[in-house]
């Protein structure tokens, strides 16, 4: 298995652009978070339909914008696992130009498994940890 996971593939539409012609942050907040979906489901090995339990609680996220995005651009994130925790994972994500390959943003996120019911964080199960193992880059 591969280490890092395709978790979205979109399109910067024009209505997406600010005023100075690119795309704007509260857009790259959103497809890092749908992405961040697509990760964590995978490690939680469910796909959220069930109204689980358990969640996540994002609890820090660090954004680099490093290629400007303008309305067109076709975009692709690739999440791995960047650290295992008790109760968390920490997954990097990377934001690249589909068709040239030039990275447009770049994000760390920290998230806690979280009970939807107690309140609380969770501790990860023994098969959450080996699914997210696959994924682990160091």
């Amino acid at each position: 298995m591969s280490k890092s996971l395709v978790t979205f593939v979109g399109v910067a539409h024009p209505w997406m652009c600010d005023v100075m012609g690119h795309m704007n942050v509260r857009h790259y907040a959103a497809m890092f978070d749908d992405a961040s979906f697509q990760l964590l489901g995978h490690i939680a090995g469910q796909d959220g339909s069930l109204a689980p339990a358990t969640g996540w609680a994002d609890v820090r996220t660090e954004i680099d914008y490093r290629h400007e995005t303008k309305a067109g651009s076709l975009l692709t994130i690739r999440s791995h696992v960047a650290k295992i925790g008790r109760t968390s994972i920490t997954f990097e994500q990377v934001m690249s130009g589909s068709l040239d390959g030039i990275v447009h943003a770049s994000s760390r996120t920290t998230s806690v498994r979280f009970d939807l019911v107690a309140r609380a964080s969770v501790a990860l199960d023994e098969p959450m940890r080996g699914r997210a193992a696959a994924y682990l880059v160091e």
